[in-house]
């Protein structure tokens, strides 16, 4: 069981976990032990509330696949048990992120004050441009 927050839990029969091949350097031990893992967890399947549901599938993340099944691949170290506890580690805080709701933003007008220096700021920046110009004599 795979603990979410102190209300929301994740059961071990909805998540699938299976052994493969690493991929990459390692020499002959990376041909012969399957140490990485594949996880897969159903969203739509699964025994989260509405909210969690709703909010992950939203997500715009290339772990969600069209299906609405999350799939992560853990291969950073040599031992399958390392690896097992890491996807469902990644897993945990994909589910997590989704459930703090992001603060909404309230838009703010500049004071008074901040119009007058960025004015006065360009009139000045103007001005040192104007005085690096040559100067032309009328005749």
């Amino acid at each position: 069981m795979l603990k979410i927050s102190t209300h929301v839990t994740i059961p071990a029969a909805e998540i699938e976990i299976s052994a493969i091949r690493a991929q990459g350097a390692g020499g002959q031990n990376v041909n012969k032990v399957s140490s990485a893992v594949h996880l897969r967890f159903d969203i739509g399947a699964s025994s989260l509330p509405a909210y969690y549901k709703e909010r992950l599938l939203k997500l715009n993340d290339r772990r969600i696949s069209n299906e609405g099944v999350i799939v992560i691949k853990a291969q950073r170290h040599r031992t399958l048990e390392k690896n097992r506890d890491e996807a469902l580690e990644r897993l945990q805080m994909l589910v997590r992120s989704v459930a703090v709701t992001p603060k909404k933003r309230r838009p703010t007008q500049p004071t008074r004050k901040s119009r007058e220096r960025r004015l006065d700021e360009k009139t000045r920046r103007g001005r040192d441009k104007r005085l690096r110009r040559k100067l032309t004599r009328e005749e």
